[in-house]
């Protein structure tokens, strides 16, 4: 069982990356990235958010299926999703204005941001139960979060670099993404059920 929770962990975090992999949550990645600290608040919060998302969906769910009423899923998940966003911008606010201005219009964002909408879905989809669909919402957090940080670090690098100025901006965002999605994806070669003996 903990073989599997952690076959899961790092499958979300490392292959089955949301940004690198799936490409969701693509808005607040290349709008939150330009400096470490605020790319680490925002991935802080989106781990918060699909981590408590991922444990109440899982509820959400099974009282949609016992009402027999799952057409409703996208839609109370997006509704649950939203009150959590709120619960975050509330806490932020009071704990650390600072953050709370820089992440801007990014944090009411994460409301609508695909990886933590994709999490909850994916966790019905491959039929986890509530530890596993838990376990998988903070690992993808996690990979997000991770990946992000990574990303801001590099994109802080390069503002003191000259670049020629077509690359200037979005273009060279684009481009490190690309490339930092192609170095990630080196690790769909591992055998992660092999390597944690399962």
């Amino acid at each position: 069982m903990l073989g599997n929770l952690v076959f899961v962990m790092l499958s979300a975090i490392l292959v089955n990356n949301f940004l690198l992999s799936r490409f969701l949550g693509i808005c607040p990645f290349l709008g939150i990235s330009k400096q470490v600290e605020t790319a680490f608040g925002m991935g802080m919060a989106v781990t918060f958010v699909m981590a408590m998302a991922s444990a109440i969906t899982y509820l959400v769910q099974m009282l949609l299926d016992a009402l027999n009423v799952g057409y409703l899923q996208t839609l109370t998940f997006i509704l649950v999703i939203a009150a959590l966003v709120q619960l975050v911008e509330m806490v932020l606010k009071k704990a650390s204005p600072g953050l709370y201005k820089a992440l801007g219009v990014y944090l009411p964002l994460i409301t609508t941001n695909c990886a933590v909408l994709g999490v909850t879905l994916l966790n019905m989809t491959e039929n986890y139960d509530f530890i596993t669909s838990v376990v998988n919402g903070i690992g993808g957090a996690l990979g997000f979060t991770m990946v992000i940080v990574i990303f801001a670090a590099i994109r802080e690098r390069q503002a003191l670099n000259k670049v020629y100025k077509s690359f200037e901006g979005f273009p060279l965002a684009l481009i490190t993404a690309g490339l930092l999605s192609l170095a990630f994806s080196g690790f769909n070669g591992f055998d992660l059920k092999a390597l944690l003996g399962l």
